[in-house]
């Protein structure tokens, strides 16, 4: 009998917000915004948008990575710190809330991991920062070594060494810098370091079974903090060879992923996964400091060694190393509060904990206006059987993706799609039906505000998208053919913000052709609901034909093609999963009039 790995949780869904409940608990100095389940933010207690005369320095992701990034929300360090789900980024309205909350007149960096879903997250919420008055830097961190050139769209990944970079513009930011200087610093800092990872297990999610893709005289090189597979697994090597593989990696002149020479001053940083006693980090640190001293001639000026980004439970270590100038080694130097960089925590605990109000959102929609018609027309019902047979078939397909995302992502494909079209049919009783184009805005609306992660914000590009393009048709009755446009306009604007494009092995690639089906066939004059069907096993076929393709976006480009080969895309399999059952279902209502 398979079983989850155990763990002591309670309901696994409401572990971040179990967490940041017991953070705020602990540490004087931090607290969370008036906004659990949906908006995860936790902040510095004393400060408010309203008088802070600083540069606020926020950054985020997804949990499971702790003490990052909540655990360095701190004077002297992160202003705040957005989390996501387990593994999936922050959504957009959590970020902007964040924004809002501790962002004064002197603006906001942010800072963030370099991850597709956390890229688009912040990017968005960015942009709509600035629409609302606020002055926003973004400093991308990517500091992953275990790959060589080119990792395609995606790049190399943010790992610890972000966190060297929090600190860094955290002592810019309390030193009264302006928001230009600050993003300078933690920019030039995130281009001296380098990271590398290492482990000996894989790291099991909250309420899932853990992997069992390494056999017990096994361990990977140059994984992530996702779970997703490493560069490679080898035999398990003592840590002296394993310390040195990596240092080879990171200081690779033939990569030159950071600019570190003989006789440069540097900054290590042994990191545990969260599975690792800190028996084994503190001989790998030992281990590190002499082969940098003696083998690359380097001067080890500081040594930070402990768990700082995490892989929930996965045993295993990685290390960034820094090249450190003066100025550098000052800004590591400053005082900060924040609980988890390894210089301490200081205050008394209040006794009593008061949740910040949330920030108002200043929206343009007259919510009252859209609601359930008392009676549904014709497009309307068939419209309803379409979302609900889409939706339905996404939470029945829950186990299968997360399966397959488990063996070339992070294993939450299915969860995080689950979320979103069970969120769909709670809503579904206020969605406006009998207008298409304000239906599609509040589907888009729903996933916005409970689906983080790539797919999250993906899904909420394709449904504005589609939604502009509807809404320019709203005068007359939406036909078939518009359909088909918005589709397309949908797919465009993904492709123009993600990156991907057909083959990429994305969801895209069942799109795609259903997309290039459906215009065919319509104009051709064909009867739209056949249109429709044939374009639906277009999509079949084209996410199935995923397992010959070859990652070039997403956590999947990090994988092997050989492990790639004997699993379809479970981005592009739900896609073609929720477009098919829509089609059949639009086909049979259609059958009774």
């Amino acid at each position: 009998m398979v079983t989850p790995a155990k763990k002591f949780i309670n309901n696994p869904n409401d572990v971040v917000i179990e967490f940041i409940e017991g953070l705020v608990e602990t540490f004087p100095g931090l607290q969370y915004l008036d906004g659990l389940p949906e908006v995860k933010v936790v902040l510095r207690a004393d400060v408010s948008a309203a008088s802070y005369d600083k540069v606020a320095v926020i950054s985020g992701g997804g949990s499971g990575h702790e003490p990052a990034q909540a655990g360095y929300v701190g004077e002297g360090m992160l202003t705040a710190a957005i989390c996501g789900d387990v593994f999936a980024s922050p959504p957009v309205d959590s970020i902007l809330a964040g924004i809002r909350a501790v962002t004064g007149p002197k603006g906001c960096l942010l800072v963030v991991t370099n991850y597709t879903g956390d890229r688009l997250n912040f990017g968005l919420a960015a942009e709509q920062a600035k629409t609302e008055g606020f002055e926003v830097e973004t400093v991308i961190v990517g500091d992953d070594c275990a790959l060589r050139p080119p990792l395609g769209i995606a790049g190399r990944r943010g790992l610890a060494g972000t966190i060297l970079v929090h600190k860094v513009a955290g002592a810019a930011a309390g030193a009264g810098l302006s928001l230009a200087e600050v993003a300078a610093e933690a920019k030039h800092a995130s281009e001296m370091v380098g990271t590398m990872g290492v482990a000996l297990s894989v790291c099991a999610l909250p309420g899932q079974v853990a992997s069992d893709r390494l056999g017990p005289e096994k361990m990977e090189l140059g994984l992530g903090i996702h779970g997703e597979p490493g560069a490679s697994v080898v035999d398990i090597q003592p840590v002296d060879a394993v310390v040195s593989h990596v240092l080879q990696q990171i200081l690779n002149p033939e990569t030159n992923y950071v600019p570190i020479t003989g006789g440069n001053s540097v900054v290590l940083m042994v990191n545990g996964l969260g599975g690792t006693p800190l028996m084994e980090l503190m001989i790998a640190a030992g281990k590190a400091v002499h082969k940098l001293q003696l083998e690359f001639g380097l001067a080890v000026d500081r040594v930070y060694t402990g768990s700082f980004m995490s892989s929930l439970d996965m045993a295993g270590f990685s290390i960034s190393i820094m090249k450190a100038d003066q100025s550098i080694l000052d800004r590591l130097d400053a005082p900060t509060k924040a609980p988890s960089w390894p210089v301490g925590t200081a205050g008394n605990r209040t006794p009593v904990k008061i949740s910040v109000p949330l920030p108002p959102v200043q929206s343009t929609i007259d919510e009252e206006s859209l609601s359930r018609p008392q009676e549904l027309s014709q497009q309307g019902r068939i419209l309803e059987a379409a979302i609900k047979a889409a939706a339905t078939v996404v939470i029945n397909l829950k186990d299968s993706l997360n399966e397959w995302d488990g063996k070339v992502g992070d294993g939450d494909c299915g969860s995080t799609m689950c979320r979103g079209a069970t969120a769909i049919l709670e809503d579904m009783k206020y969605y406006p039906l009998n207008d298409a184009a304000e239906t599609v805005s509040e589907i888009g609306s729903s996933i916005r505000r409970i689906m983080g992660g790539t797919s999250g914000i993906i899904y909420n590009l394709l449904c504005k998208a589609a939604y502009a393009e509807l809404k320019a048709n709203s005068q007359s009755e939406i036909t078939p053919k518009h359909w088909s446009e918005a589709l397309k306009s949908a797919i465009s604007a993904v492709s123009k913000y993600g990156g991907a494009s057909a083959g990429y092995r994305t969801m895209l690639d069942a799109l795609i052709p259903a997309s290039k089906v459906l215009e065919e066939k319509l104009s051709s004059g064909e009867d739209p609901i056949s249109s429709f069907v044939q374009s639906a096993e277009a999509a079949t076929a084209g996410a199935e034909s995923t397992i010959q393709m070859q990652a070039q976006a997403g956590r999947s480009s990090y994988v092997s093609a050989e492990i790639l080969a004997s699993t379809p895309d479970p981005g592009a399999m739900a896609a073609a999963a929720w477009y098919s059952a829509a089609a059949r279902a639009v086909k049979e209502q259609s059958q009774g009039f």
